[in-house]
């Protein structure tokens, strides 16, 4: 029979209001009875009901998390900082992946409402801004990280996209490079158009053109990455450097190179964008721009704490610089 809030009280020989206290963590008790009925709880493998919490208006302690793919890298990188931030508070993480489509988000966040979230982190595209809006009208607590929206003031966690993309530009152009192409993820994705921008400007302040139609809009997968780029590699005038707006594309790219029989970095040079995992153990090791994810996950989550502390608190905006990491997959370009 499953143990309930009765057994604990009866067997610390307390009241059911002070058990419930000691879930709640408020009201004055004292430490050596807090401890005592914790034991208790403990011994008696009794789990407090996360819904029955909520139905009186309590926390939940479980946060949503919604992400477009949690096999993407970066993204399971993303989660896991947050969960580890969550863990250390007393949170659990219920994790979504959307494919960047609104309607699985707005169903996503139809369940997470049902499970009695606490609040919303939120890593996906969303087109449609009346679901965000919806959110505040429910007076749900909700963070962006990764992503961003002009239409409305949000907490937001994000790398400065558009710096990382002129490092990449300047990274290229000082090793001698002068065709350049762009593999990035479709284009209402806030960051892609941050990183092209910056490294279209980054050219632009080294008197370097560039050409728009060598920009290619793909899916945000390896195998994406490399259709694109083995395209872009028969054009007459090939690229000798492309940029590519994340790990996932750059891979891809790598691979359409091996099999044109390109040689990276010498007859090609490929900077990636997120430096995940994958970025030092593909062949060859691959140069990128770091964002910094651990802090920018443990941000979001404090920033949703904030929140749900003080709903009055004043919205920010949290902008991370990244880095360029040199490694293996660029050269100066041959003359």
């Amino acid at each position: 029979m499953k143990t309930t809030i009765y057994d604990v009280a009866k067997q610390a020989g307390v009241s059911i209001a002070t058990v419930s206290k000691v879930i709640s963590g408020k009201g004055k008790i004292s430490k050596k009875r807090r401890e005592q009925i914790l034991k208790i709880m403990e011994e008696l493998n009794y789990q407090p009901s996360m819904i029955a919490s909520a139905l009186v208006g309590k926390k939940t302690y479980t946060i949503g998390l919604l992400i477009p793919d949690i096999s993407n890298p970066f993204f399971a990188e993303i989660a896991r900082a947050i969960e580890d931030q969550a863990h250390q508070s007393g949170y659990s993480i219920i994790i979504c992946s959307t494919d960047n489509k609104d309607e699985r988000v707005e169903r996503y966040i139809s369940l997470l409402e049902q499970k009695s979230v606490d609040g919303i982190i939120i890593g996906t595209g969303v087109e449609n801004i009346e679901i965000l809006r919806r959110l505040e009208t429910r007076s749900i607590p909700f963070v962006m990280i990764s992503r961003e929206s002009t239409a409305l003031a949000v907490d937001t966690v994000v790398s400065d996209d558009y710096i990382g993309g002129i490092l990449a530009a300047q990274h290229l152009a000082e090793l001698g490079h002068r065709r350049f192409a762009i593999l990035s993820e479709n284009l209402k994705v806030s960051s892609s158009r941050e990183r092209i921008r910056g490294f279209k400007q980054g050219l632009s302040d080294m008197n370097i053109p560039f050409d728009d139609k060598n920009i290619v809009i793909c899916d945000y997968r390896v195998e994406e990455g490399r259709r694109c780029a083995y395209e872009l590699l028969q054009y007459t005038e090939k690229p000798t450097a492309i940029f590519c707006c994340n790990d996932l594309l750059a891979i891809g790219a790598i691979q359409a190179a091996k099999q044109l029989g390109i040689k990276v970095p010498d007859a090609l040079s490929i900077v990636g964008f997120d430096d995940t995992i994958l970025a030092s153990v593909t062949d060859p090791p691959l140069t990128t721009i770091a964002q910094p994810i651990d802090r920018m996950g443990k941000q979001a989550f404090n920033l949703l704490i904030d929140n749900l502390m003080n709903s009055e608190s004043v919205k920010q905006r949290i902008v991370l610089r990244p880095e360029l990491i040199i490694r293996q997959s660029t050269q100066h370009a041959k003359r």
